[in-house]
């Protein structure tokens, strides 16, 4: 903070954003989630899997190991097993830190599968409420692929509620709307990366394209009156978070959060829902061959989106492995 005396009367810029957006933890440690005091938490297999192999949450693996060793599965089916009751198992933790929800992942191998991706967001969903924990507090994380975004709109009507994530585009964000996701998850940091590495220059403030992007997308929503919360994610750096404070949600990082906690400088609303009725954003008509040409007509969306599947798929297969060493 800047001086002393400032920091008795000025509140931290985290506590200014809490008073207009809903600040999420992005991380699967529990330390960190007590510290901030997030209203939900958010997770990944990347970040599961950082937390699995830490000495101070082991207890949570050999748990689950002790538990499901009888289930007289065996081979592939017993790991998938076990990651399924592990994800719920540091999910049921997060719950008992954070008052709201908590978004646990489907397999990133499953985003081309409706089916598949329905079968396994239907499986978590009973595991957490064998534990007596409501659906309401839970939300299904998918990729936002034409059939993730597809599962979705199934699992949604059967009171499931889905994060639509790895979204990069409002092609992406309004066929989730109009599925009737609960949620999406635009990335901020990875939009910001490709544009940096693709332009060769550095992008700040308002001019940033991955702050563009969410704001375009909040005030979409909230012109043409859709309930899918916004709710940004994977930040680089705090003048993106600034950036969009007053959107709906938004999901930082330990390292994030200790920065705003850190700084008393000024924070103000920068999107707001009734300012967003007098935005020129125009309507668009999403269908299949619609979604898929203009998804394809983005190259960084559709970099980063395949990109992304291919990065938590890649930590799906080191977890299993991880366990399969464990069994």
């Amino acid at each position: 903070m800047s001086t002393t005396t400032s920091s008795a009367t000025q509140p931290s810029q985290l506590d200014q954003l809490k008073k207009f957006t809903t600040v999420v933890a992005d991380t699967g440690d529990f330390e960190s989630m007590r510290e901030f005091q997030p209203q939900d938490a958010t997770t990944n297999p990347s970040l599961i899997l950082q937390a699995a192999t830490k000495p101070a949450y082991a207890y949570i693996l050999d748990k689950v190991l002790a538990e499901r060793k009888g289930s007289g599965l065996s081979g592939a089916a017993q790991v998938e097993d076990v990651i399924d009751h592990l994800l719920v198992a540091f999910g049921m933790e997060i719950l008992k830190i954070v008052p709201g929800r908590v978004s646990t992942e489907t397999d990133a191998r499953l985003s081309f599968d409706t089916a598949g991706t329905i079968a396994k967001g239907r499986q978590l969903i009973a595991l957490y409420e064998a534990q007596g924990i409501s659906r309401d507090r839970i939300l299904i994380k998918i990729a936002s692929t034409w059939e993730g975004i597809r599962a979705a709109e199934v699992l949604e009507k059967e009171g499931i509620h889905c994060n639509l994530t790895l979204l990069f585009s409002l092609v992406q964000a309004v066929a989730c709307a109009e599925a009737g996701a609960q949620l999406v998850s635009p990335f901020v940091g990875r939009i910001y990366d490709w544009f940096k590495a693709a332009m060769k220059r550095d992008y700040t403030g308002a001019e940033d394209p991955g702050v563009q992007s969410v704001t375009t997308i909040f005030n979409y929503y909230k012109k043409f009156g859709h309930g899918t919360e916004v709710m940004g994610a994977s930040f680089r750096n705090v003048s993106q978070i600034v950036e969009l404070a007053g959107c709906d949600l938004l999901t930082i990082s330990p390292d994030l959060l200790a920065k705003l906690a850190a700084s008393d400088e000024p924070l103000t609303r920068k999107l707001d829902a009734a300012a967003a009725q007098a935005t020129n954003v125009p309507r668009l008509e999403i269908n299949e061959k619609a979604f898929r040409y203009l998804l394809n007509d983005d190259a960084m969306a559709t970099e980063k989106t395949a990109e992304g599947i291919r990065k938590f798929a890649a930590d799906i297969v080191k977890l299993e492995q991880f366990i399969a060493g464990k069994l």
